[in-house]
């Protein structure tokens, strides 16, 4: 399986797998934020497109395309090309550059990269039919307020990921009761146990507890002992999505 990678320019931005690191995850005490796993996954199954420059936006309140100006490092030619007011209203676009083309019944999902925090501008998240469509699309940001924000040159400007676009039309969400499945209501009860076990062990400042500091059953796809059922085999915690390759 392969995503077609067309560029629309001679310097198109740089496209790399997702990163797992975050800047206030890096501020919190122990590094706290990254022993969610959920968090670090939905980081790196994707691929940012990076900013090939440092630019500063600024938007004054006014509903013009002219109240959004663009301030570059350097000169920059053709800038319109990579960023421009399109929409008007704060919002900016971006231009990443490629047309992309997927394998039949895959569309892509473009949106900001997960858990990267911009403050006073928020993306827009587009799902593109990129199997068939024969032009590229546009990667959008709109200010939440007035003023002024800056994307540094190698910071994700976009985040690129693939959906089963006629597949989700399939999916039946269904309600029942946890009861109805012996195996599963087992396991829940299993971890529930240990889990309120555990932080009444942490409020005690139990010293093994707190030096272990977290349970770590997801990070590592295991069940409680006790629990019914066998974990899984394939379970993943560290994404490695293949880079850009030329041909």
């Amino acid at each position: 399986m392969e995503l077609l990678c067309y560029p629309m320019g001679s310097r198109p931005p740089e496209i790399v797998p997702g990163r797992a690191q975050r800047r206030w995850m890096d501020n919190f005490s122990n590094r706290h934020p990254y022993k969610c796993l959920p968090l670090t996954m939905a980081n790196t199954t994707g691929w940012e497109i990076l900013s090939p420059w440092d630019v500063t936006i600024e938007w004054t309140g006014g509903r013009s395309q002219s109240d959004i100006s663009f301030r570059f490092d350097r000169p920059i030619p053709d800038q319109d090309h990579f960023i421009a007011s399109h929409f008007a209203g704060g919002v900016v676009t971006f231009h990443p550059g490629y047309l992309f083309r997927t394998p039949p019944g895959w569309a892509m999902w473009a949106s900001g990269p997960p858990n990267h925090v911009k403050d006073g501008i928020q993306p827009l998240t587009g799902l593109v039919e990129t199997d068939w469509l024969p032009f590229p699309f546009t990667m959008n940001w709109i200010f939440t307020r007035p003023g002024m924000v800056k994307w540094e040159r190698g910071e994700p400007f976009c985040f690129i990921t693939l959906v089963q676009n006629r597949a989700m039309e399939q999916v039946q969400p269904v309600m029942r009761s946890l009861e109805r499945d012996q195996e599963l209501h087992g396991q829940f009860n299993a971890w529930n146990r240990q889990r309120g076990e555990f932080n009444r062990r942490l409020a005690a400042n139990d010293p093994d507890t707190v030096r272990e500091s977290w349970q770590r059953f997801y990070f590592k796809g295991e069940l409680p002992e006790e629990a019914p059922g066998s974990a899984p085999e394939d379970h993943v915690n560290k994404r490695r999505l293949k880079p850009i390759r030329l041909t």
